[in-house]
């Protein structure tokens, strides 16, 4: 039982690992002349969500934290990487895991601190008091 677990989790790992590598591929295609702009369009958002130093969801929540690395992450990358062509993806990925250093998003960062700020000003305007 524990060494199937443990092969699960390690198999998931994997898949994060693949998603992340594909996620700095999206952003080499979002760059690339021979894609098309809608999925430009959703390159860029996918990759520097993927890119970004701060989650969506925060790892210090328990298991809900690592939900957005294990399965959002690999099926937003999947689904935009069907979009481009096979070969050129292939091309891409290469060309991802030749990046001795995974890039930081900024802007994926700022789109990040925008959804969480407008989130925590949406909770306080809800909970504060209302003069009758």
């Amino acid at each position: 039982m524990r060494q199937a677990l443990k092969r699960a989790f390690g198999q998931l790992e994997t898949l994060a690992k693949r998603a992340k590598r594909d996620g700095l591929a999206l952003y080499l295609a979002a760059r690339d002349p021979r894609v098309s702009w809608t999925v430009k369009l959703f390159a860029v958002l996918v990759a520097a969500y993927v890119l970004s130093p701060i989650d969506l969801i925060p790892d210090f929540i328990p298991v809900i934290g690592f939900l957005d690395e294990l399965i959002l992450l690999p099926i937003l990358v999947g689904v935009v990487a069907r979009f481009v062509d096979p070969a050129l993806m292939a091309e891409l990925r290469a060309a991802a895991e030749r990046l001795a250093e995974r890039p930081r998003s900024t802007l994926g960062a700022v789109l990040i601190v925008i959804l969480w700020t407008a989130l925590a000003g949406l909770v306080a305007w809800a909970l504060w008091p209302r003069a009758s």
